[in-house]
């Protein structure tokens, strides 16, 4: 897990809680990272050359967090040809519905992969991340395939358990 394979960059540091979801599923993943703080608008020079030096340091994916007027996954999204994936934040007065729209409404040309918000996004960012890059990778699909298996079983004994406590059985 040396090589970052994945770029996690958010706007704010108020949003590392929720992107320390990202980070947690590639860990588990066992998929290596790096982590940065970059805003479109208050750092707009940063977030282009991230995305620019990006590829050519190995990075495969990137996942941008960020809420309120949300254009750092667009204005990474500009300045490479690596899969961008964005993760609206409902960090604002607006309760996320600004960062969602602001994520969706790319220009033709420009694709985000959009995801919901806040922590599932967080964690669906890093599982479609993980499955771009097992495209090329037979084990990580094979840890992907284990992950997708425990989420089916937690599923599965949650609704045991649920059965038993209502009297119906398993």
């Amino acid at each position: 897990m040396d090589q970052p394979l994945v770029g996690i960059l958010m706007g704010s540091d108020s949003d590392l809680p929720i992107m320390e979801e990202v980070a947690s599923t590639l860990n588990q993943l066992q998929i290596a990272f790096e982590i940065s703080i970059c805003s479109a608008h208050r750092s707009p020079e940063k977030a282009a050359q991230y995305a620019k030096s990006a590829e050519e340091r190995g990075i495969k994916v990137l996942i941008a967090g960020a809420g309120a007027a949300a254009h750092l996954a667009g204005a990474l999204a500009a300045h490479t040809l690596l899969p961008v994936i964005g993760i609206p934040l409902s960090s604002s007065p607006l309760h996320g519905l600004d960062a969602l729209l602001s994520t969706t409404q790319m220009p033709a040309g420009v694709p985000v992969a959009t995801m919901a918000l806040d922590r599932a996004g967080a964690r669906n960012a890093a599982i479609l991340a993980a499955q771009i890059l097992a495209l090329r990778d037979p084990r990580l699909a094979a840890r992907l395939r284990g992950l997708k298996e425990k989420m089916a079983e937690e599923i599965d004994e949650t609704d045991r358990q649920m059965k038993r406590k209502k009297g119906k059985g398993a």
